[in-house]
């Protein structure tokens, strides 16, 4: 049997593919361009909330894709997209997205991101061991859970733009997913996006209309009912198809040759310390990539080389005028349906937005998904992440029947999820003038490892245990193929 037909039926029996080789270039390509897809709604979005660059986000994300994976020895399937925990930061120092301010404020998270790199080193000095005691499965598991059920309600709202396109969205992943066969079951986001969007192109020409504002086409005149804001439609025929990611206004550049001590010394209070709470959410991403692939990332390559990795990406992409960086649980997502874990296919979904991100036009093709399409694919990946965040939990045997525990996890779920969804949606305090702002998940986090630490009866030895049951290969030969791709 050719390695061709061998992923092929493995693909068939619903086992993990840790070579994409095996599948063929085009099959590779296909699966890059589907990791993209998944990121590329998330990814846009801070900068159409902050005022920043889109071209520049997408430029950066894929870079900072690239040098996590050099730097993490290629080892780690993940994808770093643009952050949602810098937007109190944002927010604080450009209020109204001021293109004057905003260089400021990236300057701020560009300092945050040298805090991955402290930590790293402290990791890298004093071993994984003392560091990872105030991270076992009781507390990484429930903060999982809580990163895909936080960023659920992002999901619901687009959902809500038109229920009708999103559970159609919905239906064509869970068909292809599990009725599928070949290529078809593990890229069902694709087909789930290009689908849908082709049946909303449809129903526009057959039954579409401007909504009440005038902004948007919905179907029959029904503003619950939408299909394309008519602003995306303008911007595909405007955008020219080449074009710079970035201006100089907008990088650190803008800083030095206009110093401000006082905006400088702002940001930098303001914004450094939400590192602290990212920093945890990045240690809950990695496990939930781990207990996904099977393989224990925290150990090899390391906590202190993912750690470097996200940080030093934040900071690039910063001192360029691009959102802060973040490993993506869209494409963990991604991971846990197509179970292609080779981190190849995430490299290439990064030179694909490096690619992107020069064409406008392109770019703006994209940003013309309709927003109950993504919103359906959304919801499907986001309940990935927190069915991962379960198994995280059951594989490493988490005893619920000690108290302890139980408390752990219920802090975590409903500080991170109670926060998120009250109005101000963070905790904000004042520290010498100084304001503050921690997430739902940053507070539940930091509570939970808080209580990890101090509540008697810890029963987990991370010295002793692979957080998740390393996959077995077939045979002998396609271990050996595993070990070449690694290398």
């Amino acid at each position: 049997m050719s390695k061709s037909d061998s992923a092929k039926q493995r693909l068939k029996n619903g086992e993990p593919i840790y070579n994409a080789r095996e599948l063929g270039l085009a099959k590779m390509l296909v699966l890059g361009f589907q990791h993209m897809f998944a990121m590329f709604g998330a990814t846009v979005l801070v900068p159409a909330l902050t005022g920043l660059s889109v071209s520049a986000t997408l430029l950066f994300a894929g870079l900072g894709t690239l040098l996590f994976h050099l730097i993490s020895k290629r080892k780690v399937p993940a994808f770093l997209g643009s952050s949602f925990a810098f937007l109190a930061g944002y927010g604080a120092i450009a209020p109204n997205g001021e293109k004057e301010l905003l260089p400021y404020a990236c300057l701020g998270v560009a300092c945050a991101g040298i805090v991955y790199l402290i930590l790293a080193a402290l990791i890298k000095a004093f071993g994984i061991n003392k560091v990872m005691k105030f991270f076992p499965p009781i507390v990484t598991g429930p903060i999982i859970v809580a990163i895909g059920l936080t960023l659920s309600v992002s999901a619901v709202n687009n959902c809500a733009t038109n229920w009708l396109i999103a559970v159609i969205a919905i239906l064509i992943i869970i068909i292809c997913n599990i009725w599928g066969k070949g290529m078809i079951k593990i890229l069902p986001i694709i087909i789930g996006v290009i689908g849908t969007t082709v049946i909303a192109v449809i129903l526009m020409i057959l039954f579409g209309s401007a909504d009440s504002s005038g902004a948007n086409i919905v179907i029959g005149g029904h503003d619950n009912l939408l299909l394309f804001s008519k602003a995306a439609l303008d911007n595909i025929k405007n955008a020219p198809w080449v074009g710079l990611p970035f201006h100089k206004n907008e990088t650190i550049l803008y800083v030095i040759e206009n110093p401000n001590s006082k905006l400088i010394i702002a940001s930098i209070v303001t914004i450094v310390p939400i590192a602290l709470a990212t920093v945890v959410e990045h240690i809950g991403d990695i496990s939930a990539i781990s207990s996904t692939v099977g393989k224990n990332f925290i150990k090899d390559p390391g906590l202190h080389r993912t750690l470097t990795g996200d940080g030093l990406a934040t900071t690039l992409a910063s001192l360029f005028g691009a959102p802060a960086n973040t490993t993506y649980g869209e494409n963990t997502g991604v991971l846990t349906i197509s179970k292609v874990y080779d981190p190849i296919v995430i490299r290439i979904a990064a030179v694909f937005a490096i690619l992107f991100s020069f064409s406008p036009k392109i770019a703006a093709c994209i940003s013309a998904i309709p927003t109950p399409v993504i919103g359906g694919i959304s919801l499907v990946l986001y309940g990935m992440i927190s069915a991962v965040g379960v198994r995280n939990i059951v594989e490493n045997k988490v005893d619920f029947n000690k108290t302890r525990n139980v408390i752990i996890a219920a802090i975590i779920l409903v500080l991170s999820i109670g926060i998120t969804y009250t109005e101000a949606a963070a905790i904000v305090f004042s520290i010498k003038k100084v304001t503050i702002s921690l997430s739902g998940l940053a507070v539940g986090s930091l509570a939970g490892i808080l209580l990890n630490a101090i509540l008697p009866g810890k029963d987990f030895d991370f010295e002793n245990t692979e957080n998740g049951a390393e996959i077995e290969l077939a045979d002998a030969e396609e271990a050996e193929v595993l070990k070449k791709a690694e290398k």
